[in-house]
């Protein structure tokens, strides 16, 4: 294939990628720079071109591939790298003071909630508060799995609208 068939032919296939260079930046204005991108890549690639291959295909091909090296390069560059030295997490916990009575009271709202809960769901919530596996729940409850993980995700919606309202 001569140079000027393949300008020709590179031509005549170039109106397809508009809309999928759009697709792929959702920018007019950079969706024109990956096609000018794209033409010229294939211009300098000629050589790789094998003649018969669906033209289409490698023009979108390559469009692709310049997109998601264009991507791939700007979200390096975005990665921020913090350096600086975290001296003051050294004496952090010195400082802090642990509030029993609050995580008590907190507790305690917690326990008349879950005993307000009606019985179906307080037992296998609290089975699985302890601890269990929804599995060994449904065994030792004699339910089926789904029916034991709906009834603690039930108890745990039933939980948090009471302790909002509290």
């Amino acid at each position: 294939m001569t140079n000027s068939d393949f300008d020709k032919m590179l031509l005549e296939n170039t109106d397809f990628l508009k809309p999928f260079a759009i697709t792929l930046t959702r920018d007019h204005e950079t969706a024109k720079d990956l096609m000018q991108e794209t033409i010229f890549r294939a211009l300098a690639n000629r050589d790789k071109y094998n003649v018969g291959t669906n033209v289409k295909a490698w023009l979108y091909t390559i469009m692709r591939n310049i997109f998601i090296n264009h991507y791939r390069r700007k979200a390096k560059q975005n990665t921020i790298f913090d350096s600086t030295p975290n001296d003051y997490l050294i004496n952090y916990n010195q400082v802090t003071i642990d509030n029993s009575a609050e995580g008590q009271i907190k507790m305690k709202e917690i326990k008349a909630a879950l005993h307000e809960l009606p019985e179906i769901f307080k037992k296998p919530f609290v089975l699985y508060y302890e601890g269990f596996k929804y599995h060994e729940i449904a065994e030792m409850l004699e339910e089926p799995l789904g029916t034991i993980k709906s009834r603690i995700h039930f108890a745990r919606k039933l939980l948090k609208s009471q302790l909002e309202r509290r």
